[in-house]
């Protein structure tokens, strides 16, 4: 097998069925179970653990179910009937009990015994071998054998192994088989070994005979018989060289292939030919008849344009002068619309002038109306200023000094805040008033304001001194 091939796609599909196919033939059994897991002793358990003995019932685990009862030295081993069994016994030469199917009493203290399935066994064959060109070829096949003499049998082979007892007894004869097929297939071309199996089949069976059942059924046999040998596969494991041995089929089913798209497509010519030269003679037939009739068409046709122009001249004449009565009519029509436009136009536009002169005498009254309107507001809302001028003049002639000093009083915070600062505060004291009452405040009031009006008029010009007035002292 060379390194550089690529990969072999089917070669790795038939390694993988094979695999399969091992996975499926494996005996299918419940799984144990788990270290932990201890069915609770019962009265019995306790007694055979207390002298040293086997439970009372137990099954041994493997590929064959071989039940055990009683307990200590009195136990019965019950043999399925399809596995064969050995019995033997310490001191004894021979077995005390060998066959199939066969159950026995069973002294654990002296005793031993052997179970061998019966059923076919299969066993799975993947050669790697070189054939005589020195290239690689895979063959898979299978083997089918039984046990014939079991009293030979367990003397010469090796069912020791408890889980499966037959593993080594398929390997050793997996490997002789693998070794025949090697060394038939290194005298065989790869043309050979793919084309025809048989010779593989027929050396394979003759060695495993040779060895399971011994030449002419003699005692050198292991016991064994074989029931077939089969080869499934050979499949090169070189990808290049698996498809250089394909390519000249492919060619010769391509050059096939391709002969027969040129038949084909000769014979799809030569029809497409006759269509096209019935094709063309009928169109040729076609356009002489459409000739034919286009000549027929066109005399036709030019029988009736010449018709059709006489008609259509007399026609024009008479249109000509149908057209001029009709303009003559037209005109004098024309005329009189213009007249009666104009006239139209006239009467409009004295109508308009009308209307002008209606919207114009309407909006000169709307103007003096509305003047006349303002005016008569203006003169209203001057009787009305004039008369609360008047009202408010007899209020003022009316009021009281009374009502004057009690209004001056209150007004008096104002005319304080606007009046400026005065440099100088002088004390009037009058004499001889009575302090206490109103009349002597208003008196004091009238004092102070007098002096701050003329201290307030001689302020601009005055640098210093204070008026005199009263007859008190003053005071800064």
């Amino acid at each position: 097998m060379s390194a550089n091939d690529g990969g072999n796609t089917y070669l790795e599909k038939v390694v993988a069925q094979q695999a399969v196919l091992e996975d499926d033939l494996r005996s299918r059994r419940s799984a144990p179970a788990p270290p932990g897991a201890v069915p609770p002793p019962g009265p019995l358990a306790k007694r055979d653990r207390a002298l040293g003995a086997a439970p009372a019932e137990s099954a041994e685990t493997g590929p064959v179910e071989v039940r055990i009862k009683g307990f200590w030295r009195w136990k019965n081993v019950l043999v399925p009937p399809n596995a064969f069994v050995v019995h033997t016994r310490r001191g004894r030469a021979e077995p005390l009990h060998i066959g199939l199917g066969v159950s026995f009493r069973f002294n654990p203290s002296t005793d031993s015994f052997l179970v061998v399935p019966g059923a076919t066994q299969t066993i799975l064959i993947n050669a790697y071998c070189i054939c005589n060109e020195l290239q690689g070829v895979l063959v898979q096949g299978y083997v089918q054998w039984i046990v014939q003499d079991f009293a030979t049998a367990y003397r010469k082979l090796d069912f020791g192994d408890a889980q499966d007892p037959m593993r080594v007894v398929n390997l050793q004869l997996r490997e002789q088989a693998e070794a025949a097929i090697k060394d038939k297939v290194s005298s065989m071309g790869v043309r050979d070994v793919l084309s025809d199996k048989q010779p593989i089949i027929e050396e394979l069976t003759a060695r495993l005979r040779a060895v399971a059942e011994g030449e002419d059924h003699s005692d050198r046999g292991l016991g064994l018989r074989i029931v077939t040998v089969q080869i499934k596969e050979a499949v090169v494991s070189s990808s290049r060289l698996w498809e250089n041995l394909q390519k000249p089929y492919r060619a010769e089913q391509g050059r096939i292939a391709r002969l027969a798209e040129l038949e084909a497509e000769e014979a799809v010519a030569q029809r497409e030919m006759a269509a096209e030269r019935v094709k063309e003679t009928q169109r040729l037939e076609h356009e002489r008849e459409l000739a034919e009739l286009r000549s027929r068409n066109e005399a036709r046709r030019f029988d009736t344009e010449a018709a059709e122009k006489q008609r259509r001249t007399r026609r024009e004449h008479d249109d000509a002068r149908e057209v001029a009565e009709l303009e003559t009519e037209t005109t004098r029509h024309a005329l009189r619309m213009e007249r009666e436009r104009h006239a139209e136009e006239a009467e409009t536009g004295r109508l308009r002038i009308e209307r002008d002169h209606e919207l114009t005498l309407l909006r000169i009254e709307g103007e003096l109306a509305v003047q006349e309107t303002r005016a008569r507001s203006q003169h209203e809302t001057a009787l009305l200023g004039l008369e609360r001028d008047r009202a408010r003049a007899a209020l003022d002639n009316g009021q009281t000094p009374a009502a004057i000093q009690a209004r001056l009083i209150t007004r008096l915070p104002d005319i304080l805040e606007r009046l400026p600062k005065p440099d100088e505060l002088r004390t009037v004291t009058v004499n001889g008033a009575d302090q206490t009452s109103v009349a002597g405040l208003l008196t004091q009031l009238t004092a102070v304001i007098g002096a701050l009006r003329a201290a307030t008029a001689d302020a601009p010009s005055a640098t210093g001194g204070a008026p005199a007035g009263g007859s008190g002292p003053a005071a800064r």
